[in-house]
């Protein structure tokens, strides 16, 4: 897979994967430095209970900084209280700020069940990016997933591109 196609699996709370796909939460932060280009796509798995890939979004653009420098850039779009920001972040030197943009909540979610009866799928404690095969998993586990991404293809999930 060439870069422009690399899809990341981000693993978050429901709670901000509820408000990331309802545009309320627009950055969402993590402990170490990411790097990730613009308009990476971005499915979001949403951890436990709900344990379902529950829609995609796409990475406007990300800051690596201080925790401080990046809650001052973000404090307003995520989501998230200072004193939960400032737990989070204890002990860590550097920060990332993923902006996302253009969410789509995906109308059946794909419970990592369903991911999982196509073979060993493994949904990070962070991110990671996804092989070829773990995209042919999920379009194995979700065979209606084209109507939420227009234009998807295996190897590719890009629904801005119609």
């Amino acid at each position: 897979m060439s870069d422009p196609e690399r899809v990341m699996l981000l693993s978050v709370h429901p709670r901000f994967a509820t408000a990331i796909l309802a545009g309320t939460k627009r950055v969402e932060v993590r402990r170490q430095r990411v790097a990730a280009p613009p308009g990476t796509p971005v499915l979001l798995y949403a951890t436990a209970p709900t344990m379902a890939i529950v829609g995609i979004a796409r990475i406007a653009s990300v800051q690596v900084a201080s925790p401080g420098e990046v809650w001052s850039a973000s404090r307003t779009s995520a989501g998230i209280s200072r004193r939960e920001y400032d737990e989070y972040m204890s002990g860590a030197t550097r920060a990332s700020g993923l902006c996302l943009e253009e969410p789509i909540a995906f109308d059946s979610p794909v419970p990592l069940a369903a991911l999982r009866t196509a073979g060993a799928f493994h949904p990070p404690q962070s991110y990671r990016y996804l092989t070829g095969e773990d995209l042919r998993k999920v379009a194995a586990a979700a065979p209606g997933i084209g109507e939420a991404l227009p234009g998807v293809r295996v190897g590719s999930v890009m629904p801005w591109n119609h």
